[in-house]
């Protein structure tokens, strides 16, 4: 069919004695058969392959919004995550503080109940020592009464000159024992006075 059209063509062109046609503008054969043959794989293409161009355009919409989603989706759950770190950790800095303020009391109350009991030990061991020092000095001062009391009898002995009996004795050495007794304490008395000013 082309051979036809070529030999039509050639056939025409030797009848005619025509200037040769411009490069820029087709013979009006040539045009219509190139816009025929463009009709033709336009449509075939239109048919064939925009489906399949726009399936895929539409699949990559798709695959971006659902990634721009999957992506927003994320970001919440990380804020949400976030959000919930925080919480977490100002309740553990209240709990901490919390504690804190416990073992200061608790220290406090300690130090307090260590204190007073030092000071009931203090005053115990100060108590015994007063007693053990008045047991002490009682025994001391019996101990002595006996002895001055003998040394007293001998010496009165010695200086008057006869023996005395041993009631007179012993009355003789209790006024003498009170007596001292009642120095002591005096003396005591104006020590205590004196260290307390």
């Amino acid at each position: 069919m082309l051979t036809v059209f070529t030999l039509f063509a050639d056939s025409h062109a030797e009848e005619t004695t025509e200037p040769d046609p411009s490069i820029l503008i087709p013979a009006i054969p040539d045009l219509v058969w190139g816009t025929i043959a463009f009709a033709l794989i336009l449509g075939f293409m239109l048919f064939r392959f925009v489906p399949k161009i726009n399936g895929a355009l539409d699949a990559r919409s798709d695959a971006i919004a659902g990634g721009i989603k999957r992506a927003e989706e994320a970001q919440a759950e990380a804020q949400a995550a976030l959000e919930k770190y925080n919480a977490q950790l100002a309740e553990a800095r209240g709990e901490a503080g919390r504690i804190k303020d416990e073992a200061r009391e608790d220290a406090k109350r300690i130090r307090g109940e260590l204190v007073e009991q030092a000071q009931t030990d203090a005053a115990r061991i100060v108590a015994n020592a007063q007693n053990q020092i008045e047991a002490e000095r009682a025994a001391a001062m019996v101990s002595l009464r006996g002895q001055v009391g003998t040394m007293a009898i001998d010496l009165a002995s010695g200086v008057i000159g006869e023996s005395l009996d041993d009631k007179k004795a012993s009355s003789i050495v209790d006024r003498f024992l009170a007596d001292m007794a009642a120095a002591d304490k005096a003396d005591n008395s104006g020590t205590k006075a004196k260290a307390g000013k």
